[in-house]
């Protein structure tokens, strides 16, 4: 990893140790609670300890409907990416030679 990539991912961390300091802060707010600063700390640490459960618990549901709608993803691709057939046969090119593989010659080039 380059030192710029590693900047890169120091300012993202830092950024959302920050969005997550100001939510736990609302939290706090419209919660209504007035506490002292060591009941403050354990309600930042709670919240914080039980946003983590909600949010795996959102990327497993998450994850487990990814999976179940891949396949028919994949069938839907699979259709639409698929070369054309006709009567059975595999599509060639026009310029292909059934046998060779290898361009024919036009008529004026013989």
């Amino acid at each position: 990893m380059s030192p710029q990539e590693r900047q890169i991912m120091r300012q993202r961390e830092a950024l959302r140790r920050e969005q997550i300091r100001r939510e736990t802060e609302a939290a706090l707010r419209d919660s209504g609670l007035m506490l002292d600063p060591e009941r403050r700390n354990l309600f930042e640490s709670r919240y914080i300890q039980e946003r983590r459960k909600i949010e795996q618990s959102l990327r497993q549901q998450i994850e487990a409907e990814r999976q179940q709608q891949l396949p028919s993803l994949i069938q839907q691709l699979k259709k639409e990416f698929q070369p054309q057939q006709a009567n059975g046969t595999p599509t060639m090119k026009p310029t292909e030679s059934p046998k060779s593989g290898k361009s024919e010659s036009s008529p004026r080039d013989r």
